[in-house]
């Protein structure tokens, strides 16, 4: 099996995603043998965000890296554990929400489209939005 950066990036679903990873230096921590749980926004995602946005934020690598972590959980969370759980702390720092609804899971305002795709330090699951820390609002203006 690959490693987290090695399965995002035979999906083909994750440039964009892993361009951030590389632009902000975090390849390593992604691919040490610790266990990381990525909610990973697809290029779909991130072509949602207005083009000027989305070049602000790679040109503002401070921001960009708490992003990138805001998407990152410590441990291998699979969905039977999402289907345990209301919340869970964030690499960054903060918390994101997990709502189940209808059949569907929800991270923050973001739709899980496909669950536990699987790597050997960690877990992906695919979304289809990019999350943003509520306190980088304020934060980088």
């Amino acid at each position: 099996m690959a490693n987290l950066l090695q399965t995002a990036s035979q999906s083909g679903d994750f440039t964009v995603l892993l361009a951030a990873i590389k632009a902000t230096e975090l390849e390593d921590t992604l691919n040490s043998e610790g266990s990381f749980t990525v909610v990973a926004p697809t290029d779909d995602a991130f072509a949602k965000l207005p083009p000027a946005e989305r070049d602000a934020l790679f040109a503002n690598i401070p921001k960009l890296k708490r992003i990138v972590l805001y998407h990152a959980i410590l441990g291998n969370v699979r969905s039977d554990d999402f289907a345990e759980i209301d919340e869970a702390p964030t690499v960054e720092g903060s918390v994101i929400a997990i709502k189940r609804s209808g059949g569907e899971t929800r991270i923050n305002d973001a739709l899980v489209t496909q669950m536990d795709i699987l790597a050997d330090n960690g877990v992906i699951h695919k979304i289809d939005t990019v999350l943003m820390p509520g306190i980088l609002a304020h934060e980088y203006d």
